[in-house]
């Protein structure tokens, strides 16, 4: 058994040796880390991936006779479910350009308990000099590889864009000045939308973005020279929220409906020796796709009396996407030893005109991550240090994350008026083994 384990062992080492030697043209290079955080919040707060994405507190929810918050209750847990691996591969020149490729996966993929193995990153790459071509699964050019040196799970999220999706995606410089347009399909982040013909409770789903057939795009101007990272862009979307309805007689019909979202950006980097400084902000429409608390809600209904005890009305609903200011700053110095302080601040703007009322009692039709959970929340503020130490090898840091959010009675035109804030403290321990 000792021989064949030694033997494996050796095999797995020389792999990128034996495909490079056997093709002339193509290697493969191995990488990946084993990660685990130590997390503890003060109270309930929304996340994913066993806990280790951290979101936003939840609001308050107090019992019965209003003397105690049952969202207040501390949890703590250590996790190793974003350990990763993937491979890199370096191949032979395709339509006078380099070519590549990269795979990429962890285990917080769907799943009960998040232990399933998940498809993070998997593309082809063309590239020669100031040219580049990319199709298939990588991070969407509002998240890139432009990320604050946080320690979370989350990378700054909501507040920083979040998502890898499949894509098509093509940069060209002349000089310091660039170009990226980008088209791009929903698979593990999603609008969220109706969940049925009948049942008009939100829930998110690919099928809102893949059946509006026109894809995301995203286009953005870019400047590079020296330590300096600047781009200007915007991203525009359609979905389609509903394609049947079902009227007051349960019979079905077809309906035509969509929702148009842009959302413009401007991002800043400044990195030069022990400095890294890294600024977003964003007028953000409808980007519950890129983990935000961001969606859309039913402004008409087509003139048609208001449906009665819930049902949904066979006409087309018209929609209007929820804006909302969404800005992070990331302020980092050092490398074995880094120090980094990052700031997120979000608010919620609204729809920009009257709801539509299905009971004419204040009750709305809004859809956005988290469902109707988050439909009351007003803003978001965020301040995060860190403190890490860091080899080759061996990483291991401590972050402190203060989350403050907003809630309160939501107005007709889906903007909140604040009422009390929701503050969650979490502690974060990182401990990190790369290979």
């Amino acid at each position: 058994m000792k021989k064949i384990l030694i033997s494996a062992a050796m095999l797995l080492a020389s792999l990128p040796f034996v495909y490079a030697q056997d093709t002339n043209r193509i290697s493969v290079k191995p990488y990946g880390f084993v990660r685990n955080y130590l997390t503890f919040d003060s109270r309930k707060t929304y996340t994913v991936i066993g806990g280790e994405y951290n979101m936003l507190p939840y609001d308050e929810a107090w019992n019965e006779d209003h003397t105690e918050d049952l969202n207040a209750v501390p949890q703590m847990e250590l996790q190793a479910l974003t350990s990763r691996f993937g491979l890199n591969v370096t191949g032979p020149r395709l339509l006078g350009m380099n070519s590549g490729a990269k795979l990429e996966g962890d285990f917080g993929g769907f799943g009960s308990n998040n232990t399933v193995l998940r498809l993070r990153l998997a593309y082809l790459r063309l590239h020669e000099g100031d040219r580049e071509i990319v199709v298939g699964q990588d991070w969407h050019p509002l998240s890139g590889s432009i990320m604050p040196d946080v320690l979370g799970m989350a990378s700054g999220a909501p507040f920083r864009p979040h998502s890898r999706t499949p894509q098509v995606r093509v940069t060209r410089y002349h000089h310091s000045f660039g170009c990226t347009a980008a088209l791009l399909w929903q698979l593990q982040y999603m609008n969220n939308g109706p969940r049925s013909a009948s049942d008009p409770t939100s829930v998110a789903s690919v099928d809102f973005a893949h059946r509006a057939l026109w894809p995301e795009a995203f286009l953005g101007l870019n400047f590079k020279q020296g330590p300096w990272y600047v781009q200007l862009g915007v991203d525009a979307q359609i979905i389609k929220p509903r394609t049947h309805a079902v009227d007051g007689n349960g019979v079905t019909h077809k309906v035509d409906e969509s929702v148009s979202s842009f959302t413009p950006t401007l991002y800043a980097q400044y990195v030069e020796r022990l400095w890294s400084i890294k600024f977003r902000t964003m007028l953000a429409q409808n980007t519950s796709h890129l983990n935000q608390l961001v969606g859309y809600a039913v402004v008409g209904n087509g003139g048609d009396p208001l449906p009665t005890s819930g049902a949904v009305a066979d006409n087309s609903w018209e929609y209007r996407p929820m804006t909302a200011t969404i800005s992070y700053l990331d302020i980092a110095y050092g490398r074995k030893v880094k120090a980094n302080l990052f700031l997120g601040y979000m608010k919620n703007l609204g729809v920009g005109e009257r709801l539509y009322d299905y009971s004419c009692a204040g009750d709305y039709y809004i859809y956005m991550k988290g469902g109707e959970e988050f439909t009351h929340l007003d803003g978001i503020f965020r301040v995060a240090p860190s403190i890490s130490y860091n080899l080759k090898a061996f990483n291991v840091g401590l972050e402190y994350e203060l989350t403050a959010a907003s809630y309160g009675d939501i107005n007709s035109d889906a903007t909140v008026e604040p009422q009390r804030q929701v503050v969650n403290h979490r502690l974060c321990a990182l401990v990190k083994y790369n290979f």
